[in-house]
């Protein structure tokens, strides 16, 4: 148990288009969110689908491949790690949410842009 490090592995579905931001000192940023559905039968026999949502932030190389290869729908495999960020919203209320860093990207499924 002492060499249990920060690593998650998700496959989903983007919801949407990745948002890209270039910085001045030639930096790339792109953030998207993800879905994964897990399917189960409930106690009363019926099939029932959860799905949960997550943001994943890429960096650098990874964010133009993001940026070039996916799109909503695209289905991808990320390899990274968990970040927990603490910030003040408009109204003033602290708030805290939860990040997957990615290090790798997979394109699973390929969503033609030009269609």
């Amino acid at each position: 148990m002492m060499n249990i490090k920060n690593n998650v592995q998700l496959v989903g579905r983007l919801g949407a288009n990745p948002q890209v931001k270039n910085f001045d000192n030639g930096t790339k940023f792109a953030r998207f969110t993800l879905a994964l559905n897990e399917t189960y039968i409930a106690k009363n026999g019926e099939k029932v689908t959860d799905t949960q949502w997550h943001t994943v932030v890429a960096w650098g190389g990874l964010a133009t491949i993001a940026e070039n290869l996916l799109q909503k729908g695209s289905q991808v495999t990320v390899d990274g790690k968990l970040f927990k960020k603490t910030f003040t919203d408009k109204l003033g209320v602290r708030r805290t949410s939860t990040e997957i860093v990615a290090n790798e990207l997979l394109l699973m499924s390929y969503v033609n842009k030009a269609a």
